[in-house]
C-alpha cells in the first residue's frame, strides 16, 4: 500500500528519507493516537472527529488497495479491503454513538505491527 500521501508534517530542509510504509505508520499512529483520546467521551465531538479521520485514512487505503497498481497479493488485498469495510462501517456506528471505538483501535494496532514487521524486515 503506498496510497496514505502523508498525514505527517515534514520540517522544511529535513534530510529524513520516509517510505510510503513510514508514512503508513505514522497515520495509522495518529489516527488510533486520536481515537484513544477521544474515546474516554463517548458521544462527543472528539470521538466524531476521530472516527471521522479513521474513516478517511481506510477510504485512502481501500481505494490504493483496489487500484490495478496496487503490488501487494492478491489475498493480502483482500483481506485488508475487508479490514477497511468493517472499519469504515463500524466508524459510522461509533459516529452514531451506536459502537465504540475499541475494535478500530485494535485493527489500527494490528496494522501498525504488521507496517512495523515490513519495515524491519
Amino acid at each position: 500500500m503506498n496510497a496514505v500521501p502523508s498525514f505527517a508534517g515534514n520540517g522544511y530542509g529535513s534530510n529524513v528519507v520516509r517510505t510510503s510504509r513510514d508514512a503508513e505508520y505514522e497515520a495509522f499512529s495518529r489516527v488510533t493516537r486520536m481515537l484513544r483520546q477521544a474515546a474516554q467521551d463517548e458521544h462527543g465531538p472528539d470521538l466524531i472527529a476521530a472516527a471521522h479521520k479513521n474513516n478517511q485514512l481506510w477510504t485512502i487505503l481501500a481505494a490504493d488497495l483496489a487500484g490495478s497498481e496496487n503490488g501487494l497479493p492478491d489475498a493480502l488485498r483482500a483481506q485488508l479491503l475487508s479490514l477497511a469495510s468493517f472499519s469504515l462501517r463500524h466508524g459510522h456506528l461509533a459516529m452514531a454513538g451506536k459502537a465504540k471505538v475499541d475494535p478500530l483501535i485494535d485493527i489500527n494496532m494490528a496494522m501498525m505491527r504488521g507496517l512495523r514487521q515490513e519495515i524491519a524486515a
